[in-house]
């Protein structure tokens, strides 16, 4: 009884040991539960016990085994493969050797440290991990004790990541005459825990990509929030679920782009336009067109320019916006051959005082009807072009042509029409259109022409 009160006390010792180191490792911590076996034969040791090595596995002759729990280890794993352990083992002792005779039944108790190195990681094993060990202890064998210098040999098997079976055998060189040297083999199940996990996501911090966020193991720890299969550090939209294709961000209306990029996110449109419908195809988003149904210029919010005139030429840039001209005279009407050729049939009746260029009363019913048809024509500019027979000197007859000409231009400009639009110049006798030989020919080359200027 008094011993198993020690083995009490020490496993109470050991576990208040360990609440002493800080927990920064997966799973820092392992207690292991197991029988052990105690040994006094094989050791090197004078008769009865033996050499060495010899009958080493000899449990039916030499092994004490109490069988029952009996062997107790707590260890806190440091790093780099390096484990500090402690044990309390408690055994029956009737066999020393070949001496079965030296005592009755006695009881063993032993309380020893031990630093382990583990193979495990360099194996690159998960299951297989084999390991060495070296320590000190006291072993006490009924009432008398004594210290011990101990090396170890042990492996352990990894059934899952926490629960493992262990095997080690451990060699114990006591430094008292008292106590014989010793082996002390074990077997029991290890349970390794204490690994780190804030965010209670069955993750340890150490492996943890997000230790302080709940989150799921096929991301390391780091959650995915809108369930749409993309961890939120890489999700767009960590609250919507939306495809990969757009990082995780949905696409409500199925236009191709992503909502939060779609100025337009329930109804379908085109990318050019941030997803917003053209509906009338002019270039303008529906939402932005004040006639989305009928295809007009953005600079006019999707709205045709109007055309009065309906020549097709917008009115902003209808030079005649109310008369019916031609894209090519930028909305004017042209004037045509015929046009030119009535013009110059009416001023060719122009009348004129003799030797002057006072145009005759009577012929004002032309004028006004010469100005009728410039009005017809209000971006078109002419020439009045005065011509003379060759009666008389020719310089006498340019200025008179000249004349004749500024006068009818004086004409028509103060009745309406814009002095912008026309010049004048006199070509005396130079350009006649008939023979001067004859009353009738000079009769014709006395004449007033109002030519187009192309």
């Amino acid at each position: 009884m008094k011993n198993l009160s020690r083995l009490l006390f020490a496993m109470l010792l050991m576990l208040g040991m360990s609440n002493t180191y800080a927990q920064d490792e997966n799973n820092p911590w392992a207690i292991s539960l197991g029988v052990n076996a105690v040994d006094f034969y094989p050791t090197g040791e004078d008769a009865p016990l033996g050499d060495y090595f010899d009958e080493y596995f000899n449990a039916t002759d030499h092994w004490n085994i109490l069988p029952s729990l009996s062997s107790l280890t707590v260890g806190r794993y440091l790093s780099n493969g390096f484990t500090l352990g402690a044990t309390a083992s408690l055994n029956k002792i009737d066999k020393f050797g070949d001496d079965r005779a030296r005592y009755d039944e006695v009881t063993y108790f032993g309380l020893d440290g031990i630093v382990k190195y583990s193979f495990g990681q360099l194996l690159n094993s998960s299951w297989l991990d084999p390991y060495l060990g070296v320590g000190g202890g006291y072993t006490w064998v009924d009432e008398i004790g004594a210290g011990t210098l101990n090396g170890t040999l042990g492996i352990n098997f990894w059934v899952s990541e926490n629960v493992g079976i262990t095997v080690q055998s451990a060699y114990k060189h006591a430094f008292e005459d008292y106590l014989d040297t010793h082996f002390q083999h074990t077997a029991g199940v290890t349970f390794k825990f204490g690994g780190k996990d804030t965010d209670g996501d069955g993750i340890y911090d150490k492996d943890d990509a997000c230790p302080e966020v709940f989150g799921l193991e096929a991301f390391n720890g780091c959650p995915d929030t809108d369930g749409d299969g993309i961890e939120d550090s890489k999700d767009s939209c960590p609250n919507e679920a939306g495809p990969a294709e757009f990082n995780g961000c949905p696409d409500t209306d199925g236009d191709g782009i992503a909502d939060k990029d779609d100025a337009c996110p329930t109804v379908a449109g085109l990318k050019a336009l941030n997803g917003c419908p053209d509906a009338d195809g002019d270039g303008v988003a529906d939402k932005d067109d004040k006639c989305p149904n009928e295809a007009g210029p953005a600079a006019n919010n999707g709205c045709p320019w109007p055309d009065r005139d309906g020549d097709g030429v917008a009115d902003k840039d209808d030079a005649c916006p109310d008369k019916v001209g031609t894209v090519a005279n930028n909305g004017c009407p042209e004037v045509t051959e015929a046009v030119q050729k009535a013009l110059n049939a009416y001023a060719k009746t122009i009348l004129f005082d003799t030797g002057k260029s006072s145009i005759k009363a009577q012929s004002e019913k032309v004028l006004q009807d010469i100005i009728a048809i410039l009005k017809e024509y209000p971006n078109a500019k002419f020439t009045v072009e005065g011509h003379t027979d060759s009666v008389g000197s020719e310089s006498l007859n340019m200025k008179l042509s000249d004349a004749r000409a500024l006068s009818v231009k004086d004409y028509l400009t103060s009745n309406g029409i814009d002095q912008f639009r026309l010049s004048s110049k006199g070509f005396g006798e130079s350009k006649p259109i008939d023979s001067n030989k004859t009353r009738e020919g000079r009769a014709n080359n006395r004449r007033v022409e109002i030519n187009l200027v192309k």
